[in-house]
């Protein structure tokens, strides 16, 4: 079984992209406005993006006055007809001596305000379509034009170059990835937590007809699998994070066996302590090293007192956006 539903979470971007169609297909004037980069307490993260026209508007680049001028600045540029990309270095700090933003939370961004017009409806169209299917492609924005190419498996989700060829590529979808190996009532609960949190994701069992897990409405990919084989389902790389959830210890171990050595940034198992102990005691008799269990977090979950399976979700989630936040 791989399904992906219609109650899954669409990107964040989707959205812009839509709008950004509509006022093409249409004839309005549209502007993409997108966070090219962003250091320290910045209200709008790298890859944050905003479609304005004179009279409406999608997306954030981060809200607050410095969101407010932006989409002034947007509107001003559309008014007067056609105009060249805009880059501005933005300083979160009363004290800089230049390119003050008008907020105090002390980080820096690097924003972009870009023309779209009726020449990027075919691609503007296409991305929306990637984001839509959850396919791969890779949008690059740069003085030269706007742009969709085909998505190298090995390049980072962004790519960044400033100056006067300045260049802006990101990967088009979800940078995060989160898999769920069981597909239980706590998975459910998680999984319609985090189809909020702009993550992708994809439940796996071993059961195949599990009702939980086939009726799971959240996920975009939903697969029976065998946990001995989940190195081979499951992709890794920086961005991957994975969560065991399944039926019982003897399955958690099965699984854990399997992705001890697997390269994500994120391993995580959920258990009681007991459980826990005892899981990795068996690991360190079967003679793994104390260094590769470091990296398993277990148990999973901010110590919020959780019973519930929505409560244990929440305090999953809150790990996971910890986690996130501090790459």
């Amino acid at each position: 079984m791989n399904t992906s539903s219609a109650l899954s979470a669409a990107p964040r971007d989707l959205p812009v992209w839509q709008l950004a169609v509509a006022s093409l297909q249409a004839g309005v004037p549209v502007a993409l406005l997108c966070v090219l980069a962003s250091t320290g307490s910045s209200p709008g993260r790298q890859g944050f993006k905003m479609v304005v026209t004179v009279d409406s508007m999608a997306g954030s680049i981060g809200g607050g006055i410095m969101e407010h001028k932006f989409v002034e600045l947007a509107r001003t540029l559309l008014a007067g007809g056609n105009f060249s990309p805009v880059l501005r270095h933005q300083i979160h700090r009363r004290e800089a001596p230049a390119d003050r933003s008008g907020m105090i939370c002390s980080g820096e961004q690097q924003l972009l305000v870009y023309p779209l017009t009726s020449a990027d409806l075919p691609t503007v169209l296409r991305i929306t379509e990637l984001l839509q299917q959850s396919a791969s492609g890779r949008l690059w924005l740069s003085a030269a034009g706007l742009c969709l190419e085909q998505q190298a498996p090995a390049a980072p989700h962004y790519t960044l170059q400033l100056g006067a060829d300045w260049a802006y590529s990101e990967k088009v979808g979800f940078r995060d990835q989160v898999t769920l190996v069981g597909g239980g009532h706590v998975a459910l609960a998680l999984s319609r937590v985090l189809a909020s949190l702009d993550f992708g994701l994809t439940v796996l069992d071993d059961r195949p007809n599990l009702n939980t897990h086939q009726l799971n409405p959240y996920a975009h990919y939903k697969r029976t699998v065998a946990y001995e084989q989940l190195p081979q389902e499951i992709p890794a790389g920086p961005h991957q994070y994975v969560i065991l959830m399944t039926f019982g210890y003897r399955s958690d171990l099965v699984a854990l066996r399997a992705l001890l050595h697997h390269p994500v940034c994120y391993l995580g198992v959920m258990g009681s302590q007991a459980k826990i102990t005892e899981l990795l005691a068996t690991l360190r008799a079967e003679g793994v090293p104390e260094e590769t269990l470091a990296r398993v977090h277990a148990p999973i979950g901010l110590p919020i007192n959780s019973r519930t399976p929505e409560e244990i979700a929440i305090s999953i989630a809150a790990e996971l956006i910890r986690e996130r936040n501090t790459v």
